[in-house]
């Protein structure tokens, strides 16, 4: 989880805090030097931390907090929103050409994962209707061309090439001609990287800059690097003036001193997190969101887009009331559980369920949970249509469930249990729909999606 060890050790700190029915200046003191010291082992740069222990001090020293009938909350409420501010305060998107092409050139040191993230890039913004190209710019790292056209088939979104015989900048205008020629409107260039900061890197991006003008110069830096990863932001900021940056591997940095240094360091906003290995992990940086799962309230917006995003609107409607009208069987069953899989690992979920603490889930094996539906998802496919719309069917029938454990590689037993947790369902289901008086839309109908 991003900020695991940062987001337990503060939402320790401000739990101490809520045990107390009135808060001191001392209460106040100690708590902020907790705060102070799990914000440094985060790898926090220095003058943020202190920056920002000093306005958090300053606002919970006031009447305000400390006549408060509730000054714990008022303390996390303030901590919540110093760090949203730390953050960006709002999510900064990219800023499209109003004339038309969109040229977004994406920048960083080598081993960053510009190339994959620009697929990923590419795949964010094509859900958004635009129709990206991919510039293959990168013409010294081996095989650099050929791993981006790699990821352009994945993504099924064009790649611009010319070979590694080309300059840099040559390949740029032919990409630009290319998306004009061809009707795409977002032009994304895949740059070439170093091991570190050098002359000829940023005089090469400098020449590409010059001579296509870009709309957006983000810069794609490693999370889990730390402090290391603001002092490239900040080199990159001075020589190319950046307008964003791109964290990678976010989801395995358990500190998180990049992300909140970077906009205070550099004065960019932080953009887009990469948030997984796969080409759908790129989400867009909330800093209010962000914020908020840090000191475990959860991530309620991101959850409803996610489910927005992966569950038809239409299909969920049908299913609710099939649910509720006594006509759900597994066929519906099997429906439901296909799409709840596309939102994404039960892990990755449960972070941003509020009140959640993934501390106290450390140990919690969410696979075996996944493995589980699984082995559920195996025993209504080895049913034949008929079972599947008629359950009642199995029930009485010791060759059927024998034949149904066989086919799914599970046990007469686990079908008798699937057999009974679904009448429990349809039970449920049952009470329910003796309240739907208030719902004019089915069970899905006041749900955001």
């Amino acid at each position: 989880m991003a900020f695991e060890g940062l987001a337990s050790k503060l939402q320790e700190t401000l739990k101490k805090l809520r045990g107390k029915g009135k808060l001191s200046e001392k209460d106040i003191k100690d708590a902020m030097r907790e705060v102070k010291l799990a914000l440094l082992e985060a790898d926090v740069n220095y003058k943020v931390v202190k920056n920002f222990i000093k306005s958090v001090s300053e606002k919970c020293m006031g009447e305000e907090v400390l006549k408060s009938l509730t000054p714990a909350q008022q303390v996390i409420k303030i901590v919540n929103e110093e760090l949203t501010l730390l953050m960006g305060k709002n999510e900064s998107g990219i800023e499209y050409n109003p004339n038309g092409l969109t040229v977004i050139m994406l920048v960083g040191l080598q081993g960053a994962g510009k190339t994959t993230m620009c697929g990923k890039l590419a795949l964010q913004l094509r859900k958004k209707n635009k129709k990206p190209l991919l510039a293959a710019c990168d013409i010294y790292r081996p095989a650099a061309i050929k791993q981006l056209q790699v990821v352009g088939k994945e993504i099924d979104v064009p790649v611009f090439s010319m070979g590694d015989k080309v300059t840099a900048v040559d390949i740029c205008k032919g990409a630009l001609e290319y998306a004009k020629n061809n009707n795409l409107n977002v032009v994304i260039i895949d740059t070439a990287g170093r091991l570190q900061i050098d002359e000829e890197l940023m005089g090469e991006l400098k020449q590409i800059k010059e001579n296509i003008t870009p709309d957006e110069i983000m810069l794609v830096v490693d999370a889990m690097t730390g402090q290391d990863a603001v002092n490239v932001a900040s080199s990159f900021n001075e020589q190319l003036n950046i307008s964003g940056v791109i964290l990678t591997k976010l989801d395995g940095d358990t500190r998180g001193g990049a992300a909140l240094s970077i906009r205070s360091m550099t004065g960019k906003p932080i953009k887009f997190v990469g948030m997984g290995e796969k080409m759908n992990d790129l989400q867009v940086f909330y800093p209010d969101r962000m914020a908020s799962r840090i000191l475990g309230m959860g991530d309620v917006l991101s959850l409803i887009e996610k489910a927005q995003q992966s569950i038809d609107k239409e299909e969920a409607e049908k299913l609710g009331n099939r649910m509720l009208n006594k006509e759900f069987n597994f066929e519906d069953f099997l429906a439901i559980m296909q799409q709840t899989k596309k939102m994404g690992p039960i892990s990755k979920l449960i972070e941003m369920v509020p009140g959640v603490n993934m501390k106290e889930l450390k140990g919690v094996d969410f696979s075996n949970g996944e493995q589980e539906l699984a082995k559920i998802e195996c025993i209504i496919n080895s049913m034949t249509v008929k079972e599947r719309k008629n359950p009642s069917i199995i029930s009485g029938s010791s060759s059927r469930k024998k034949r149904i454990a066989l086919g799914s590689g599970t046990t007469i037993q686990m079908v008798n249990k699937l057999l009974k947790d679904f009448e429990k369902i349809k039970k449920t289901m049952k009470q329910l729909n003796g309240m739907k008086k208030g719902f004019k839309k089915g069970l899905f109908g006041k749900m955001p999606f």
